[in-house]
């Protein structure tokens, strides 16, 4: 999947967290996903969480704190 198309699942919505990004209109706000990366969770144990979560969003969240990273 591009970079495009995988900044394309996150989303803005004024009525969901104040338009903070979230991905694919689900009520996960990017920056608590970052949080949760950072803190030591892994892209399994956050799909284990959230079985709405694909893999793909994960990357998603990554491209979109970074997009200078090449995945």
């Amino acid at each position: 999947m591009s970079e495009n198309e995988l900044l394309a699942r996150i989303t803005f919505h004024p009525d969901i967290f104040g338009g903070k990004p979230i991905v694919r209109g689900r009520r996960l706000a990017v920056e608590h996903v970052l949080g949760m990366l950072a803190a030591g969770d892994t892209s399994e144990t956050l799909l284990a969480a959230y079985p709405w979560l694909e893999t793909d969003d994960i990357r998603a969240y990554l491209v979109y704190a970074d997009p200078a990273e090449k995945l």
